[in-house]
């Protein structure tokens, strides 16, 4: 059977004789991706982080972590597909993996290249009606997302070190289409911050995300002691950060935030 070309978002060619029946999922969100565009047995190998669907990390074959690897155990599951993200992943990792099998790379900054993903994903596992109608949800759930007044905002991640998501990030994008301003417009996608610089920052609202550092209402008295008149709140970071199927989730819960006052 002949060869077809699939390009990913980094340039790459993959190149897949037929859809794929032994699929690793690298990343999270791409992973329940899979789930709901209506894959169950293609998807062999899952990361230990790969929480949705409930139940597959019960019954899918773990691969390790997204920036740890077990070569061993993959080697043992024999892929025929591997789909992995530039951020989330390592590109030593990667490359290894790309030597012996097909490999399929996201790079996502946006909702346009989440949509984007999905349309590919959909076409490479031989779904795209349902990558199509999960597509067509996402942008009709997002045209009700309602405006939050031109807010600042800080979006913290990590506690010690502070560590905060800045432009050119996909949760810089979700809170443009809050109506918030980011506070911080910097270089490096996630800097880190000392407490003075978020002081110094004095922005209207902090954001305390669930994910990768599990923020908790204990700690939000210690960000209150540092910007006094800033609203604090904890917001679930899979509704900001997950650019894959749980978008169709997103517009939903933003509307539910109280940030207005």
């Amino acid at each position: 059977m002949a060869l077809k070309s699939f390009p990913d978002q980094l340039g790459n060619e993959t190149l897949l004789s037929q859809p794929p029946q032994r699929i690793i999922s690298l990343v999270p969100s791409q992973t329940e991706l899979l789930h709901d565009l209506g894959l169950n047995e293609e998807v062999i190998g899952i990361t230990k982080f790969c929480i949705h669907p409930v139940g597959w990390l019960k019954t899918k074959t773990i691969i390790g972590g997204t920036k740890n690897f077990w070569f061993d155990v993959i080697g043992e599951l024999n892929p025929n597909l591997i789909i992995g993200n530039k951020e989330e992943n390592y590109i030593e990792g990667i490359q290894e993996l790309s030597k012996k099998y097909p490999v399929w790379m996201s790079d996502i900054k946006n909702l346009s290249e989440a949509l984007a993903m999905i349309n590919s994903i959909g076409n490479l596992v031989g779904r795209s009606e349902s990558a199509d109608a999960l597509i067509q949800q996402i942008n009709s759930s997002f045209t009700s997302v309602k405006k939050m007044l031109s807010k600042r905002v800080l979006y913290l991640i990590w506690r010690n070190p502070w560590m905060a998501a800045a432009s050119e990030t996909f949760i810089h994008d979700m809170l443009l289409r809050l109506g918030l301003v980011n506070c911080l417009q910097s270089e490096q996608r996630y800097p880190v911050l000392s407490s003075e610089d978020i002081t110094s920052l004095d922005p209207d609202i902090i954001m305390l995300s669930s994910e990768p550092f599990p923020f908790q209402e204990k700690h939000i008295g210690e960000i209150e002691s540092l910007c006094p008149t800033a609203k604090v709140i904890l917001i679930d970071g899979e509704m900001f950060s997950w650019y894959g199927s749980r978008l169709k989730l997103a517009p939903a819960y933003f509307n539910s935030l109280s940030l207005a006052e």
